[in-house]
């Protein structure tokens, strides 16, 4: 007795296999599966440092996923060169480059100016200029300032500010906009 129901449950085990196999070979196939949404998204960016010189490029977000090695090394890109910090940076400050670029129909290297700022570099600026907030986005690796050679910061700071996708300044006399992941706004 025990034989027969240690074949009956083997059978049944691999006939619902079967079963479950035959029932979902049909979502795979023919019209059922080019019905089924696909993302093929790519999204890349080409920083170049403006203090250090330093150029950094890549593929910083494929099919959903931010891709960690790339995001390193923008961070690196991104760092506080008077005091050799990094800090993660807001992965938000990326897709809004990415944005921008799109909008503007380029994929010129984008020239930093200001990325991620240490509590001390932020205060020896707050000393020197009255533009530097002492609780600046920078520190918390949520703002960046950069321009794109080749396009009119105005078209840029228009482009950011049409997105709103968070806070947009305009330095024309420093040749730079600054963006940042907080709340939509613009000076």
């Amino acid at each position: 007795m025990s034989l027969v129901c240690s074949h009956r449950r083997q059978f049944f085990k691999k006939a619902s296999g079967m079963i479950a196999l035959g029932a979902t070979v049909p979502l795979f196939s023919g019209k059922a599966y080019a019905s089924l949404p696909v993302s093929n998204e790519v999204k890349r960016l080409s920083l170049y440092n403006r203090h250090t010189g330093e150029r950094v490029q890549g593929i910083f977000y494929v099919n959903g996923s931010y891709q960690s090695d790339v995001m390193t090394a923008f961070n690196h890109n991104l760092r506080d060169h008077r005091q050799d910090e990094s800090a993660r940076m807001d992965p938000k400050l990326f897709e809004f480059l990415h944005k921008i670029q799109e909008y503007l129909a380029t994929d010129r290297e984008i020239h930093i100016i200001s990325g991620y700022r240490s509590p001390k570099t932020n205060a020896m600026l707050a000393k020197r200029s009255g533009g530097v907030a002492k609780k600046s986005f920078h520190m918390k690796g949520k703002a960046i300032d950069f321009a794109i050679p080749g396009i009119e910061l105005s078209r840029v700071r228009d482009a950011a500010k049409a997105l709103k996708l968070g806070g947009v300044g305009y330095y024309p006399g420093s040749g730079f906009v600054h963006i940042d992941t907080a709340w939509v706004r613009s000076w």
